[in-house]
């Protein structure tokens, strides 16, 4: 009796060559990669500000007809700005949970047969049956820019719920679909390459609208890309940098915003300097927005020259600890002040014995002094009041002739005094004021060679006076300033009527 074998239901192996397996495998690796339309498979963006795989936070900004939309990421926002860190967490969250579809697991029942690693035939129904997970929830965050019901309210983001479509389910942005294109020739598709490469070199281009242009400053900082900001112009870069900073305030991003603009600005270097020095005032706030040293520093030393000058622009414009700041080094900068004004007037001179010089004993050099200190008095007191007008019209009146010079500054007056030259008491001026002296005139009338020796002798010990002041005021010269003085800074070269001597230590920053 023959027997025969028992048909059974396993799949049956079957072997092939290990070169014909893999070449068969990667062609169809290879065909599954293209498109069925014939053109090029469709990929939507996920880079910024667009990120349409990754982002969850929809931000949408709407001023004078624009519309810009950004997608981009809670992490990164929550981790740069206060505002979204809060907003986004789960007591102030309006979040959307929307369920992402899980991965299809194997079919039940009789399957499409696969090639195994090891070559293999095996049907799916064979595999054992893994569980399937249950969908999982992702939140996705909506602002939109609300411009309150009245005119002077400030525009701000405004967290609302995703709208929902009217076929059900969350309406989200979606990229347009591409309708199917004919395979291009080979000349074409080269052109449209090299089109391509050169337009990803085109810088990103700023939007008109300002507030537009600060909210997209804002988010390009936020992931680390350079803000659109004037790199010419200072005084419309300066607007922008405020602008920006104020948003950045808004939404408690300070830390984040201030280093780039500090660094943007000090790239003007000089120019930079003279603009602070015109107006210490403004550049004070926007460099404490920032949280620059250097430009705080600067702009605080003018402002602490010339107080009380700018009080009105800065008192409840600035922080009390900023304001405290600028009061107590104003008092410091008063108190060097008078110190050096005393010593000034106690200079005197000495004689060879050592004694101080008086009309008995050198009259000359008590001439000298005398002189010295008189100069100082009229440039360091407010001018008298001017006489009362006269009642004659033919006789001219005493105020056109009584013409005083204004005071010189406190700054002109030191860095002349530091000068230690001419440019204060000259040769002219001395030999005017020996000339009107009687006992000048007593001992050397129609004596030529002896009146030539004494104005030498009182220039030489006037030039000793001028030395003693000169090292009076150095205390008071020293210049804090990164603002180029210039070769003549000593004797006031570029006009600055007031002191620079002012120091910043580390401890005096307020944000710190």
């Amino acid at each position: 009796m023959v027997s025969y074998p028992q048909p059974t239901n396993h799949a049956l192996t079957t072997r092939r060559p290990a070169s014909v397996t893999s070449r068969s495998a990667t062609s169809r690796r290879h065909r599954s990669s293209r498109s069925q339309t014939g053109g090029a498979s469709f990929r939507p963006q996920n880079e910024f500000p667009n990120f349409a795989q990754t982002g969850d936070v929809e931000i949408v900004i709407h001023a004078e007809g624009q519309e810009k939309r950004y997608m981009l990421h809670r992490l990164i926002l929550a981790q740069c700005s206060g505002f979204f860190e809060a907003s986004t967490s789960e007591d102030w969250s309006r979040a959307q949970a929307q369920g992402v579809a899980p991965i299809a697991g194997p079919s039940q029942g009789n399957g499409l047969a696969k090639i195994g690693e090891e070559d293999e035939i095996v049907r799916e129904s064979d595999r054992p049956v893994l569980p399937v997970a249950p969908p999982r929830d992702r939140y996705r965050w909506r602002y939109e820019l609300d411009w309150g019901k009245k005119d002077d309210e400030v525009p701000m983001l405004v967290q609302k719920s995703a709208t929902s479509s009217l076929f059900g389910g969350d309406q989200t942005y979606r990229p347009p679909t591409t309708p199917n294109k004919p395979t291009a020739q080979p000349s074409s598709f080269f052109r449209s390459f090299t089109a391509m490469q050169s337009a990803a070199h085109v810088p990103h281009q700023a939007p008109d609208n300002d507030l537009i242009r600060d909210y997209d400053n804002l988010f390009r900082i936020f992931y680390n890309y350079s803000p659109n900001l004037d790199p010419l112009n200072i005084a419309e870069s300066y607007i922008q940098c405020k602008s920006l900073l104020n948003l950045a305030d808004m939404y408690d991003a300070l830390e984040v915003v201030g280093p780039r603009i500090d660094h943007h600005l000090l790239q003007f270097q000089s120019r930079l300097w003279k603009q602070i020095a015109k107006y210490p005032p403004s550049y004070l706030k926007l460099g404490y927005l920032a949280r620059s040293r250097v430009i705080f520093s600067e702009a605080l030393i003018h402002v602490v020259g010339q107080w009380p000058a700018g009080s009105n622009q800065l008192r409840n414009h600035v922080p009390e600890a900023v304001f405290d700041l600028i009061e107590d080094k104003a008092e410091e900068l008063a108190e060097k002040h008078l110190k050096t004004e005393g010593k000034l007037f106690r200079l005197t001179l000495t004689t060879l014995r050592g004694e101080r010089v008086t009309p008995a004993n050198s009259y000359m050099d008590w001439l000298a002094l005398s002189l010295f200190r008189q100069w100082l008095i009229e440039n360091t007191s407010p001018p008298p009041p001017l006489p009362p007008k006269t009642t004659n019209s033919n006789q001219p009146s005493p105020r056109t002739q009584h013409q005083n010079k204004p005071p010189i500054s406190s700054g002109h007056l030191y860095r002349l005094l530091f000068s230690a030259g001419p440019a204060y008491l000259p040769h002219d001026e001395l030999k005017k004021f020996l000339k009107i002296s009687k006992a000048f005139g007593a001992e050397s009338s129609g004596n030529l060679e002896y009146r030539r020796e004494e104005l030498k002798k009182f220039e030489r010990r006037m030039d000793e006076v001028k030395l003693m002041a000169k090292e009076a005021v150095r205390p008071l010269m020293k210049s804090f300033l990164e603002l180029d003085l210039g070769r003549d800074g000593a004797g006031g070269g570029v006009g600055l009527g007031y002191l620079t001597c002012t120091r910043l230590e580390e401890a005096d920053f307020p944000w710190d």
